[in-house]
């Protein structure tokens, strides 16, 4: 213990008594032979921080700790200046220059910079778990891990944000948390040139460009980039979510979600964009959103040449080349590319709507769903197009606006030619051609290719207009009626024929007008050979030939075909009553 601290005073380093009266050494009652010492030193920890409580196994470990509350970093690095307590560190952290990693993995090849790192890894590889959790039983391969994770169960955060006030359960948290203030981005890909404010960030985004996924789940060979991603899958298998909110009951399967989860009951949303002022819950999400602004898209698909602002829609696009969709709905057999637009479509069996519009009650399956729809009553828009000046209240209807000016439209129907500016659309227009309709109306058995079409539907026989315009109080039963209704109102034409120069409110409108120059009527009736410029037209037409009417009056049970005849009906009554 004396020689430590004699190297330490070697070091040129500032060490007063004050350190030396943290360590509490025990005294034992009974003589100990000095072999008999060393083994209960090695298995027990008698030197308490008297700062923070926390124990350690020698009086050098303890000296060592100290420096986190004298916050003393001699160490520096001449590549970045940034300052380190032991020159260990230091030389693990100038591997990060220059890429150093003398540790490979026997089992699958993978390098580290440092031995203990090679070791926790290789807990990957055996499932040695050896830190379990007394509260719920969940085992970790790291010490730090169960300590980080114990404190969900305590609730501690000791750790506070002098900027803004948030509180973290770890110092290392802190301090990443606070780069968000200081707009610190010190790892930097050698790809591509984006920085990132957390080394593991830069990690996961590395491996974008190398495709590498070293974790592979053993029950169905899928393989994952990073290992908490294989944790989170595995679920999918054992069904298992430990961690349930109190408010809702939604279960989830990692402490970090259910934390995110957390701040929608909380309303915490500490991050700002400086452009529009939106706020987020998660950093991730800022720096996500932050790209509709600049327009920067660094994820390029090999396959095609498409760029994305997010490897994970980057990821998604990628199936679209694939095809794979390992996900199946076990209710209606659909199938899915992504475990959560699988988790999305259940709701839609389950009926499930937790989160409720204050302004209209109406009620949905996703909290996104919510916000979107609340832009509807605040009339907020802070997506501009610089192109027009349209303005929207989502970043995604901005990205689907532009391609409106640019003409783009990469994804091409098979069956008869037609191309569209989102994947999402082509999907949509497929089952045009499968003639799938899985959703039925349980009040008149219409059925339905999709499930928007399905809720739109019931407002008929509900008589519900939840969408009012202010301007004059009429109510609709869209959003997208509305939007189009106040163009009358604003009498603005933004969209343009190049054809002939007639202009339109709505770029619906102004697609459906070019028809009459292209004469294109890609929709053919079966029974006659007859053909539409509108899937919906050809829907209606259907309807001569199998004699349905699903349009009901609730006034005397006469049905029609279509919703503008019962609307034109309904007047009889009406005039009956006056």
């Amino acid at each position: 213990m004396l020689e430590n601290y004699r190297n330490l005073v070697s070091l040129d380093l500032d060490l007063q008594c004050e350190i030396i009266s943290y360590i509490e050494v025990p005294t034992y009652e009974t003589d100990i032979s000095s072999t008999q010492l060393q083994s209960i030193y090695k298995r027990e920890k008698l030197y308490e921080c008297k700062k923070c409580q926390k124990k350690f196994s020698s009086g050098y470990q303890l000296i060592l700790h100290h420096r986190f509350h004298v916050i003393e970093r001699p160490y520096e690095c001449k590549e970045c200046g940034k300052n380190f307590r032991s020159g260990y560190q230091l030389t693990l952290h100038q591997r990060f220059h220059t890429g150093e990693k003398p540790y490979e993995c026997t089992e699958c090849g993978k390098n580290f910079r440092s031995g203990y790192q090679l070791t926790v890894h290789q807990r990957f590889h055996t499932g040695e778990k050896t830190y379990e959790c007394r509260q719920c039983g969940k085992a970790f391969i790291y010490a730090s891990h169960i300590v980080q994770h114990e404190r969900i169960h305590t609730g501690g955060k000791p750790y506070e944000c002098q900027e803004c006030g948030r509180a973290f359960s770890q110092g290392g948290h802190l301090r990443i948390h606070q780069r968000v203030h200081t707009g610190e981005k010190p790892y930097k890909c050698k790809e591509c040139g984006k920085t990132f404010s957390r080394r593991s960030n830069l990690v996961e985004h590395g491996q974008i460009h190398t495709d590498e996924k070293p974790y592979v789940c053993e029950k169905c060979g899928k393989a994952f980039r990073r290992g908490h991603q294989l944790t989170v899958h595995q679920s999918v298998h054992t069904g298992k979510k430990p961690y349930e909110c109190k408010e809702c009951g939604k279960g989830y399967t990692t402490a970090s979600y259910f934390l995110l989860h957390q701040r929608i009951h909380k309303g915490g949303k500490p991050y700002e964009c400086k452009e529009c002022k939106k706020t987020f819950t998660l950093y991730r999400n800022l720096t996500r959103h932050q790209n509709i602004h600049t327009g920067e898209k660094l994820f390029e698909c090999k396959q095609c040449g498409k760029t994305y602002t997010t490897g994970s829609k980057l990821f998604q696009h990628q199936k679209t080349h694939t095809g794979e969709k390992p996900y199946e709905c076990k209710e209606c057999g659909k199938a899915f590319s992504l475990y959560g637009y699988l988790k999305q479509h259940q709701k839609i069996h389950t009926g499930m709507k937790r989160f409720e519009c204050k302004e209209c009650k109406k009620t949905f399956t996703l909290y996104r769903n919510l916000t979107r729809h609340q832009n509807i009553h605040t009339g907020k828009k802070l997506f501009e197009c610089q192109e027009c000046g349209k303005a929207y209240s989502t970043g995604s209807n901005l990205i689907q606006h532009r391609k409106t000016h640019t003409g783009e439209k990469p994804y091409k129907c098979k069956e008869c030619g037609k191309t569209f500016s989102l994947h999402g659309y082509l999907n949509q227009h497929q089952k045009i051609h499968t003639g799938v309709k899985p959703y039925e109306c349980k009040v008149c058995r219409k059925t339905f290719t999709f499930y928007r079409n399905l809720t739109l539907h019931q407002s008929i026989h509900t008589d519900e207009k939840p969408f009012e315009c202010k301007e004059c109080g009429k109510t609709f039963r869209r959003s997208s009626h509305l939007t189009a209704h106040q163009s009358i109102h604003a009498d603005k034409k933004p969209y343009e024929c190049k054809e002939c120069g007639k202009a339109f409110k709505m770029y619906g409108y102004l697609t459906q007008h070019q028809k009459i120059h292209t004469g294109g009527k890609p929709y053919e009736c079966k029974e006659c050979g007859k053909a539409f410029s509108r899937a919906s037209n050809l829907v209606q037409h259907e309807r001569i030939h199998t004699g349905e009417k699903p349009y009901v009056c609730k006034q005397c049970g006469k049905t029609f075909r279509y919703g503008s005849a019962l609307k034109a009906h309904q007047r009889i009554h009406r005039s009956i009553k006056v």
